[in-house]
């Protein structure tokens, strides 16, 4: 029996769900040390052409599949087109998907262990904020309760894993409805505080240069497929969320504008975490490019140095969480509900059989990449990293891939009937959108996949043209 699919009750309740399963980790965490891997200015530059140009026309991409089927991630990808059957083949696209969500949360739920390791010891007064601290404190402090404490982290991310177990034993949508309302304005807010206080550092307009404007010799291929890859992770693209989200929009919904409003409302909050950490390394003379440990090394010292600063840390960190926990709430819901569809499992067993092989398969060998299992690497990463790098770069990429082809060349008029709510619409936009989805984007992922992960063949081919 197919599960009946619920309406979200109006656009903004849907936009801030959207906002809250995009806003998170991506945003906060993501975002700001692949800005400082990949040279500052730059990087920012194409993220934000990227957002436009790719990210706003495939939400609209999984927003038709999903609606359209209203069904889960990979049963979206059947039924019927000009009362033909589509070909079974197409949910292997699907299939992309689950793996990605099963990729991303393998280390995500990890960066919620990390989170909860700040908020403990905040409170327990091993790491005090009460006064300005130096780098090497922040640095110390990382090293001896992240990297080199797997057995806590472990135990973290365990905590971490059971509050989301609790909530989706309770329920999804009616939870994320409510809260949204007030915890996204919250964070909203302590973002601006901080960057607010950040701005009036010493030294910080280096870090702002850094951040705003771009080096150009900067932009090569593997900053394409960072951003590209950072994008699909930003707007939670390529792992069926959008896909799962969208199966409840009313069929009147204008997805243009919701897509636009989600493409705008996560760009501001990823440009502005980036203003909450890049003066402030300027200022305190640490390195930009210290990877996935850059956010955690830097708050700690930037709240030093604001009044009150353990608490507003505390409650930094608990809202970090929470908005953490609206992007984990619909990626396992993804796998949750594909699994009760398809093997007709109870609710309860495909939340326990999701949860449990993610963490046994996926977050303990997370935790114990940076301790026991440092020594397993594949082209210079580490078991954390590889999920990272497979999902984010690899599977986000291939999927939508597949949703741009099945959008564009299986359900073709279908879906523009859908995106213009059968054509009352902005008929010609939504003409535009679709030959662009599917003659121009394709190209222009594919380049982009190849540039990033088989650099040398881009190479060859300039070489032939010449």
């Amino acid at each position: 029996m197919q599960t009946p699919r619920q309406t979200w009750s109006s656009s903004l309740t849907y936009v801030l769900t959207v906002a809250g399963a995009t806003i998170g980790f991506g945003a906060t965490w993501r975002f700001p040390y692949l800005v400082g891997e990949n040279g500052g200015g730059a990087y920012v530059l194409i993220f934000v052409l990227a957002m436009i140009l790719v990210g706003i026309p495939v939400i609209l991409v999984e927003n038709v599949i999903g609606r359209r089927a209203q069904k889960n991630a990979i049963d979206a990808f059947g039924g019927e087109v000009n009362g033909k059957k589509i070909s079974r083949f197409y949910k292997i696209i699907g299939y992309l998907g689950i793996a990605g969500a099963f990729g991303i949360m393998a280390y995500y739920m990890v960066l919620g262990g990390y989170v909860i390791t700040y908020i403990t010891n905040i409170i327990s007064g091993n790491l005090n904020l009460a006064s300005p601290i130096e780098k090497d404190i922040a640095q110390s402090f990382y090293e001896n309760n992240i990297t080199h404490n797997p057995l806590m982290v472990g135990i973290y991310t365990g905590i971490f894993v059971l509050i989301n177990w609790i909530i989706l034993k309770k329920g999804v949508i009616d939870g994320i409805e409510r809260s949204m309302k007030y915890l996204m304005p919250l964070l909203f807010i302590c973002l601006l505080i901080m960057v607010a206080r950040n701005l009036t550092l010493p030294n910080a307009m280096e870090g702002v240069r850094f951040y705003l404007l771009p080096d150009f010799s900067k932009i090569n291929a593997r900053l394409f497929i960072d951003v590209l890859g950072q994008v699909f992770f930003a707007l939670s693209l390529g792992f069926g969320v959008m896909i799962t989200l969208s199966s409840y929009l009313q069929k009147n919904e204008n997805m243009i504008k919701t897509a636009v409003a989600t493409g705008i409302l996560n760009t501001i909050i990823a440009l502005l975490a980036g203003f909450m950490i890049f003066p402030s390394l300027f200022s305190f003379g640490l390195s930009p490019d210290q990877g996935q440990s850059l956010v955690f090394q830097t708050l700690p010292i930037v709240f030093s140095h604001i009044y009150f600063g353990n608490i507003l840390a505390v409650v930094f960190f608990l809202l970090l969480i929470t908005a953490a926990l609206t992007t984990s709430l619909p990626i396992y819901e993804v796998i949750i509900t594909t699994l009760h569809e398809k093997l007709k499992v109870s609710r309860t067993m495909a939340i326990n059989i999701t949860l449990g092989s993610i963490f046994i398969l996926g977050n303990i060998p997370c935790v114990l990449s940076y301790g026991p299992w440092e020594h397993i690497t594949w082209n210079g990463k580490n078991i954390f990293d590889m999920f990272d790098y497979v999902s984010g770069n690899i599977l986000f990429v291939l999927t939508s891939l597949g949703t741009l082809f099945f959008v564009g060349w299986v359900l073709k008029s279908q879906s523009l009937k859908e995106l213009s709510n059968n054509g009352t619409l902005h008929p010609l936009l939504v003409k535009i959108w679709y030959y662009y989805v599917k003659f121009f984007l394709p190209f222009i992922v594919v380049l982009i996949f190849i540039a990033g992960n088989f650099p040398k063949s881009l190479e060859y081919l300039f070489a032939f043209l010449r």
